[in-house]
Parts: C-alpha cells; structure tokens; sequence
C-alpha cells in the first residue's frame, strides 16, 4: 500500500470467509484494518467531522438561551478553532475550492451552478467562525449577547446541513465523474499528499479524537441519547 493510504479502512460488509481474502495482506491498526477508499468517501467523511461540530454548535445554542454560563466556554474555542483548520482551511479551501469548483464549474451540466453558492456560503461560515471564535475567547457569554449568539449558531447549522447534503449528493459525484477513473484515483492520492503536508501527520484521526473529547465536554458523548421518543398514539379515526 503507499504510505499516504494509511489511514484509509476497507470496509467489509461480507461475511467472515469474503473478508479474510480480502484482508489477507492489509495491517491492522485499533481494531480495523487499513485500506484504500475512495476520494468521495474521505471527503464524506471530513463531512462527518463537520456535521459532529454542527451537532455541538446546536447544543451550545441551546444552553445560550437557557443557561448562557453552561456553555464551556474553552471548549467552545476548541470547537471553533477545529473548524477553522479542518473544515475551512483543510477540506474547504485547500480541496474543494483548489480542486473541485474548478473542474465543476466547466460542465454542461445543472451541478455547474452550485460551486459559486457553495463558496458564498463557505465565506459566510468562515466570518461566523471568527465571531464564533471572539465569543468563545471570552470570559463569558453576556446575557445582552446571548441571544444573538444561539441565532447565528442556528443559522451556520441550518445551512451546512443541505450544504454538505448537496455536495454529498450532487457536487462530488459529478466531480467523480469528470475526472475519470483514472483521474479520480490519483486525486484521492493528491488529497492524503496535501492531507500530511497541511497537518503533518493524519489530519482526519485527529480531528476525530478532538471533537470526541468535544462532545465529552458537552455532555453529547453517548449517541444512544439523542433517539428519538416513539411517536404519540395517533386519535381514533373519526370516519
């Protein structure tokens, strides 16, 4: 395997007997074996990281209205400054805007239009980060601020999710398909190159393990937690 594929897993939905073949000659690092994946795959999974700091936003929007001391605040500042370098200089300036807009821009087709919405928005993300990061620099959250602050969280996560929605579904399959086979196998090489050189080491397991810890502070550490209720019995029917 070369060396910038090292963090990649094959993941293996067969059974017991199709995955020893497939694993035969893969090392095995904290319970799962490494592998190649694809581009789309990494850069979902980036995506993953992000909606896991969305996640943590909401709940911090949440005890601003209820209880703005409750937020910790250093560990907001961790949240912030871990979407400043992963999300917005990693995987959005350095690969989707450097590699991606680009090439969908020229197609003939109704995804060449989303490039320039989506980088409005990631500009947008990016001056909400810096009041994010301003607030959480602080002392405490000003009751006076309070309000304002729950907002603009609410609206950085209202649009992020169909932000990467969109990317996830409509961007970077058309990217895929516009590289070629061969094409889209270097570009994932080119990505775990500009990974290491960016972060000099595995970009994606740290992050990871900080937004981990993250929600740990936040008190969203058990995922078991946020299922839903069942649903109320519905009224008898009056036909």
């Amino acid at each position: 395997m070369q060396e910038f594929t090292s963090r990649r897993r094959l993941v293996v939905a067969a059974g017991v007997g199709f995955a020893a073949t497939a694993l035969g000659g893969c090392q095995w690092r904290g319970g799962e074996p490494e592998g190649e994946v694809t581009a789309n795959e990494d850069l979902m999974r980036e995506h993953g990281v992000i909606r896991r700091v969305l996640f943590v936003y909401a709940e911090a929007s949440r005890r601003a209205r209820r209880d703005p001391a409750s937020i910790p605040l250093p560990s907001l500042l961790d949240t912030a400054r871990l979407f400043r370098v992963f999300a917005e200089d990693y995987h959005e300036r350095g690969l989707e805007e450097a590699h991606i807009f680009p090439m969908v821009r020229a197609l003939p087709l109704p995804a060449a239009r989303l490039p320039d919405v989506l980088l409005a928005q990631h500009r947008r993300g990016r001056e909400i980060t810096d009041y994010v990061l301003r607030i959480a620099a602080g002392s405490a959250l000003a009751p006076a601020e309070a309000g304002r602050f729950a907002d603009t969280l609410d609206a950085l996560v209202g649009m992020y999710g169909p932000h990467t929605a969109y990317e996830d579904t409509e961007l970077f399959p058309a990217w895929k398909a516009a590289l070629g086979e061969k094409g889209y196998d270097e570009m994932g090489d080119k990505f775990e190159q500009l990974e290491r050189q960016m972060f000099g080491h595995d970009g994606f397991e740290d992050a990871l393990n900080r937004i981990a810890k993250i929600e740990t502070a936040f008190g969203l550490g058990d995922l078991a937690a946020v299922t839903a209720p069942p649903p109320p019995t519905p009224p008898p029917s009056t036909a």
